[in-house]
């Protein structure tokens, strides 16, 4: 998976580059580029899986009979996409509201890159999510629970020392990761007043990236998108609309905001971690083995 991601990553610096810099089609060749990255991808993983003889012990090919489980999987993943979808969208509308603020221009661009630099450090957080999702829904099938509680332990502990390795490198090379973006001075110097604001980001979304995951491990979606709709479309979004709209904060009032969604969001999850009893999360004995039960 990470050589199959990888290689078309390498791709994507030249093609991106090139439709950007040696075209006509300037910003637009940017989403075509990734449009083009995305498809190679995908053809890489198909091929592999096709012609790979490690997938030919359990895997015999298409066939009607994977049908027969679409509704069953999509109780699990309906809910995972619309936990990850709800938080994802929260970032966004951050960059639409920066539009309506004052000299636009430059708070839209600011947001963008902290959007974008959140995005970045989540990913390295949302390894350790599914790594965590997929230890603990294996330990609890299993029957399992206290490895399972060891294993979001673990993941707790490796989130906490990635979110401050994290914060430590934003913090001190602030100026450097400004200056992949941009080359205005005018916008450096703001990302550096935003710096603190995104350090605290970062590290609160880096802690509830591992609780989502044991989240989806325990099959609690449907309560994860309870608390990511009140977090923040109820606290988080209106918070930012008021600090930044009402007050001299701005960009600032904005991303605050978001942060108010944020920390609810990860102290709600990990309520629900924390008062889950754990030697009641395991498969009952007569279930059939022929139709698993997801917990």
């Amino acid at each position: 998976m990470v050589i199959l991601t990888g290689l078309p990553l390498l791709i994507h610096f030249g093609i991106a580059y090139a439709l950007v810099h040696w075209t006509a089609l300037s910003f637009v060749g940017a989403p075509i580029a990734a449009s083009i990255t995305l498809w190679l991808s995908v053809l890489m993983m198909a091929l592999y899986v096709t012609c790979a003889k490690k997938f030919k012990l359990t895997w015999e090919g298409f066939s009607l009979e994977s049908f027969q489980y679409i509704l069953t999987n999509l109780k699990l993943a309906l809910p995972s996409a619309a936990m990850v979808c709800l938080e994802y969208w929260a970032f966004e509308i951050l960059v639409l509201l920066a539009g309506l603020l004052q000299d636009s221009v430059t708070t839209t661009s600011l947001i963008a890159m902290c959007v974008n630099t959140e995005a970045i450090c989540y990913m390295l957080a949302y390894g350790l999510s599914a790594a965590a999702s997929t230890r603990v829904s294996n330990e609890l099938g299993a029957g399992h629970p206290n490895r399972a509680k060891n294993a979001m332990a673990v993941s707790l502990k490796l989130s906490l020392l990635l979110g401050v390795t994290l914060v430590l490198v934003i913090t001190f090379g602030h100026n450097i990761w400004a200056g992949f973006f941009s080359d205005s001075s005018t916008i450096i110097a703001e990302f550096a007043s935003m710096t603190p604001l995104l350090a605290i980001s970062i590290f609160i979304d880096s802690v509830q990236g591992v609780i989502s995951g044991v989240a989806r491990g325990c099959g609690w979606q449907h309560l994860a998108v309870y608390a990511n709709l009140a977090t923040f479309y109820i606290i988080g979004v209106p918070i930012a609309c008021v600090l930044g709209f009402k007050t001299k904060l701005q960009a600032k009032g904005l991303w605050i905001g978001l942060i108010c969604g944020l920390s609810c969001q990860a102290v709600t999850l990990f309520i629900i971690t924390m008062r889950t009893k754990w030697d009641k999360l395991h498969l009952r004995e007569d279930d059939n083995k022929e139709n698993p039960v997801s917990v």
